[in-house]
């Protein structure tokens, strides 16, 4: 008997040294795993330029080659209108960015950028907001905001301007277009000089591959390759930090100088490219909407338009964006490759869209679509994939959306919204009352309840779409009878809209004319 109480003894002893041994390793286990699930989200913003809706293979463009985009696409949820308020000049990527940024709309963001030249206000921008959250934040690539990046994100590197200097000779653009202006010089024989862009089939001066038009960094690597290799290189020093990370990651890509390598020129023979539906010589209503010849963007291709003009166009936008959609791959193989994706949001979207051809335009500075509206992609813990939103967002609601996945309250001055709810839940119900849209005082949108109004204030003239019957924007209903209340309505609560927006461009007179 004495000797099985001194083994149950013995025993007992034992079992209490492996539980005193073993506590302090279970509670720091406990304490490391109750860390990693209260720790704060990362969050990498992929910013793409001029990318407009319709550029990716998995929304519906089987033209493209996009696989990694695409694989956002499919394990994520895709918003599939998403907006640009629109601009205060002919650099819509500029009002993009500024509204980003700041988080306020079109009109505030326009009149707050003073603050920023004045050095004030930086408390308030998305970095700031996020590093005051616990975030560890870091910028790379296009900048194009009147505030400095180095103000904003606490890691900046490789600030790219808005547009390369030697993309552009400004002197000899100039004088073409003044020829243009004060000679009858026909406006088919416009080829900007600092350009060189293809007007005919025979003319071959210009190579979308050759580094010495500005698509390229120093020494020959290209700007998207740098900024990958930046974020890559950011995200491997984060590996064992205890601190979130916010990425805020701006390719130049697909904007023009649009040089990709030949290798990806050589995906896109022209045969294979086919012409917008929405293809026109000229757009009829150019001259009236601030879309002529004397526009930069509208002058990279001869008036009018031939179709070989923009299948060229086009065969380098799907090669630069091909080129972008695989260093967007080596991005996402890096946070998963370290280990982080399983805590990483990642939102992919584009300051705006582009014309490409369609309506006889090539630029962003109009309200059609194609224009105004970008791809918007969330991918990330507990997130649908391959998953459709239609609601109508602004691309801007990636900063608010940023700031609810990292508990950060929305601030009072943040006009636009989060997109979480739209995510998690099953409606498709804009959290706007109209989409409201501008450009400069020259172009006036709203679209509510699947219409579309564009109000032209010097012309005084409108335009209104069935965007579910009519999404290319090729039926004007304006002068339709059955369709004069549905203007009259759509324009009612334009005005109210500028109001609340602070817009202050008067085009009530236009009221006579409906």
């Amino acid at each position: 008997m004495m000797a099985q109480k001194f083994s149950h003894s013995i025993q007992s002893w034992h079992l209490t040294k492996l539980i005193v041994c073993c506590l302090p390793i279970l509670l720091v286990s406990c304490i490391e795993q109750q860390k990693e699930e209260n720790r704060q989200p990362n969050i990498v913003f992929i910013f793409a330029d001029d990318l407009t809706y319709t550029a990716i293979n998995a929304l519906g463009n089987k033209e493209i080659e996009t696989p990694n985009i695409d694989r956002l696409v499919n394990s994520g949820t895709t918003f599939s209108h998403a907006y640009n308020m629109g601009a205060w000049n002919g650099a819509v990527c500029l009002a993009s960015r500024a509204m980003m940024i700041s988080g306020r709309s079109l009109w505030n963001a326009d009149r707050f950028k003073q603050e920023w030249l004045l050095g004030r206000g930086m408390d308030q921008t998305w970095g700031k907001l996020m590093e005051n959250a616990g975030y560890d934040t870091y910028m790379t690539g296009k900048w194009h905001v009147d505030a400095k990046a180095e103000r904003v994100f606490q890691n900046v590197v490789h600030v790219r301007p808005g547009m390369p200097k030697d993309a552009w000779n400004n002197d000899e653009m100039m004088e073409n277009l003044g020829k243009i202006k004060g000679t009858n010089i026909p406006s088919s024989k416009f080829m900007p000089v600092g350009y060189n862009r293809p007007i005919s089939e025979s003319d071959s001066s210009w190579s979308a591959a050759d580094p010495k038009y500005g698509g390229y960094w120093e020494g020959g690597k290209h700007w998207s390759e740098v900024l990958k290799d930046d974020a890559l290189g950011f995200i491997k020093d984060t590996e064992n930090s205890d601190k979130p990370f916010f990425m805020y990651l701006a390719f130049n890509a697909p904007h023009d100088p649009r040089q990709a390598p030949q290798e990806y020129l050589d995906k896109y023979p022209l045969e294979q490219i086919s012409t917008p539906k929405s293809w026109l010589p000229e757009y009829p209503y150019k001259d009236g909407i601030g879309n002529g010849p004397d526009l930069r963007d509208e002058a990279l291709a001869p008036f009018p338009r031939t179709q070989y003009a923009i299948k060229k166009h086009i065969q380098e936008y799907y090669a630069l964006i091909s080129h972008l959609d695989d260093q967007i791959g080596e991005i996402l193989d890096g946070l998963e490759e370290s280990g982080q994706m399983e805590n990483t949001y990642v939102i992919f979207t584009a300051d705006h869209g582009l014309a490409m051809g369609r309506h006889g335009l090539l630029g962003k500075q109009s309200q059609f679509d194609h224009s105004i509206r970008a791809p918007f992609i969330i991918m990330g813990p507990d997130i649908t994939g391959a998953k459709i939103n239609s609601a109508d967002i602004y691309l801007q609601d990636a900063m608010a959306t940023s700031l609810e996945l990292a508990g950060v309250p929305k601030p009072e001055y943040l006009y636009f919204n989060s997109v979480m709810d739209l995510v998690k839940g099953d409606q498709d119900k804009s959290h706007y009352n109209g989409i409201y849209g501008a450009y400069v005082d020259l172009q006036r949108m709203i679209r509510k309840d699947g219409f579309k109004l564009i109000v032209y204030p010097n012309l005084e003239k409108f335009l209104l779409y069935d965007m579910n019957k009519d999404p290319e924007e090729m039926n004007d209903l304006s002068e339709v009878g059955a369709y004069h209340s549905k203007v009259n309505d759509l324009f009612i609560d334009l005005i109210i809209l500028q109001e609340e927006l602070n817009d202050t461009l008067d085009i009530s007179h236009l009221r006579k004319n409906l």
